[in-house]
């Protein structure tokens, strides 16, 4: 009991990062119906970000971390203006490639600025020779803790603030219909300006809180991009349970596939998720069957 309790922890642990990731994705998709293949580099920019300024600058690591969320949210700011806006009035499909192309630029960017080798980050919490607490049998790493506790809080706020807030409502209306928002007044291009700046915040948070558990390279934003993109999949996309869940699940059965099925494979847990779900549920897990006349 206390392996399948460490195993679920870790795993739940490991879900957050993918949920952070994939509702970066939701966020901009229902605001714009557009994917966000550039999600994934957010997460390593933001991790790259930390150790720069920490390492490079010689500031407090909170100050740091403070100083390279503030750096992502104007990232998204120019991501929104200089990518989305010239190609908002065009089909998905362009925007779609040119999003891909953003994520292949900032992956060899970072190459080119930081090198191939990898970089290491501190934990949040410096407690201890083991990092962690034993407690009924299983060892509680700080790291893992913080993760699970960030993304509580940030899940909960976010609920506030899109059912309690004037702006949270306008941002929903806005992901809603657009045409409708305008016409009652609410500045559609600033929330969809907004949801952009917090959807790379939250990326590169979830690089900034997994970057003590991995090694941060230039390569670390392909994966976690595309785990988070299957989540979405299998949560249901455009849905922020979904994301939330989704995420939570494959973390728990990518970490228990590892121990007890392979951990070279590890990697592959998401994509067969991804193809299940495509094959048995394609409208996710809260996702309802719409039917269209034809």
């Amino acid at each position: 009991m206390a392996i399948l309790g460490q195993l679920a922890f870790t795993g739940l642990a490991i879900g957050g990062v993918y949920a952070l990731i994939a509702l970066g994705i939701v966020l901009i998709y229902r605001a714009t119906n557009v994917v966000n293949f550039a999600q994934g580099e957010f997460c390593m920019l933001g991790a790259y970000a930390l150790v720069f300024i920490w390492q490079g600058a010689r500031l407090d690591y909170f100050l740091a971390a403070a100083v390279a969320l503030g750096l992502m949210a104007i990232l998204g700011l120019l991501f929104a203006l200089g990518l989305y806006y010239p190609l908002r009035n065009r089909s998905f499909l362009p925007v779609i490639i040119a999003t891909i192309g953003a994520s292949i630029m900032f992956q060899n960017g970072a190459l080119a600025v930081f090198g191939p080798s990898p970089e290491k980050v501190r934990p949040v919490i410096e407690a201890g020779p083991t990092g962690g607490v034993m407690l009924g049998g299983i060892f509680f790493d700080y790291q893992y803790v913080v993760i699970l506790g960030v993304t509580l809080v940030l899940v909960v706020t976010q609920y506030a603030f899109f059912e309690y807030t004037l702006l949270g409502k306008k941002m929903q209306a806005t992901s809603q219909d657009k045409d409708m928002a305008r016409l009652l007044g609410i500045p559609v291009t600033l929330m969809i300006a907004l949801t952009f700046i917090y959807s790379t915040a939250l990326g590169g948070l979830a690089g900034m809180l997994v970057a003590p558990i991995y090694f941060v390279t230039h390569k670390m934003g392909a994966v976690l991009g595309l785990k988070a993109f299957a989540v979405t999949i299998a949560g249901g996309f455009g849905d922020v349970r979904g994301a939330i869940a989704g995420g939570l699940a494959l973390g728990v059965i990518e970490t228990f596939g590892a121990a007890y099925v392979s951990v070279v494979y590890k990697d592959a847990f998401a994509f067969l998720l991804l193809i299940l779900f495509l094959l048995f549920r394609p409208q996710g897990i809260f996702g309802e069957k719409v039917a269209e006349k034809a």
